[in-house]
């Protein structure tokens, strides 16, 4: 019973944590179910891309209710990330933890770096042909699958830069969208660290009942808050996380 009440808590504030500022949350999972859930960083990988299907699915549906959802970007997304999600996955397996979770510390960090400079590029900076909108969408998407099925992660971090910056969105859609390319995503990811055993199915139940509340309640916050307040918000959450990435070192 006490196992089933932390993997809610951690499922709720990942939830929240994702709703809020258009991430699956797996940046709070993962490290939270490796330090009080005392999972292996794969197995933490793993789980936390199974609970994050439910934070696309939840999240996605209170953006979309809300008109904040490109479909043709989620498409062309989604399209590629189901591609190389699996690659990722497999990639993560064949990898000390402690490396790929210091890499992508300081990725975190570059994205924020990235999308702080937003207010100071120029308004043409993401008018593009939808062609070329498209190719940056599916290029963003093979990249993200990449990384989430490694990091177990759901990938906005990416997503929503690339939107933003390169593409002209306004937040809550990018945020919107982001959320909505987790499910497919999450699904091919989650089912490949399935068939390596990386999940932890016991935690499942816990994790998935708190992260629909949570997320729930953090999307219908952050359909109140304006651009840039929700920008700043995203920066700062994903700018700590990488510095806790970051700081990791070898168990040597």
């Amino acid at each position: 019973m006490k196992g089933h009440f932390i993997s809610f808590a951690i499922g709720l504030a990942a939830g929240t944590f994702g709703g809020l500022i258009g991430l699956g949350g797996g940046v709070i999972m993962v490290p939270l179910m490796i330090g009080i859930l005392k999972l292996s960083q794969h197995r933490a990988h793993g789980t936390s891309l199974v609970a994050l299907v439910f934070t696309g699915a939840g999240g996605a549906l209170i953006y979309g209710l809300r008109g904040h959802i490109d479909f043709l970007a989620a498409a062309a997304l989604a399209l590629t990330a189901v591609l190389t999600v699996r690659a990722g996955a497999h990639y993560a397996t064949a990898l000390p933890g402690w490396k790929l979770r210091r890499a992508f510390g300081i990725f975190l960090i570059f994205c924020a770096a990235l999308l702080a400079t937003k207010p100071y590029l120029p308004a043409t900076f993401g008018e593009h042909p939808v062609h070329v909108k498209v190719v940056i969408f599916l290029v963003t998407g093979a990249i993200t699958g990449f990384l989430s099925g490694m990091m177990g992660v759901g990938g906005g971090t990416i997503m929503i830069p690339a939107m933003v910056l390169l593409t002209g969105f306004g937040q809550h859609v990018a945020q919107g969208t982001s959320l909505a390319v987790m499910v497919p995503a999450g699904l091919t990811g989650a089912h490949t660290h399935h068939q390596l055993g990386n999940i932890a199915k016991n935690h499942l139940p816990g994790l998935i009942a708190g992260i629909l509340l949570g997320t729930f309640c953090g999307g219908n916050i952050a359909g109140s808050i304006p651009d840039t307040p929700l920008r700043i918000a995203f920066v700062a959450g994903i700018v700590f996380m990488g510095w806790r990435y970051a700081r990791t070192v070898s168990p040597d």
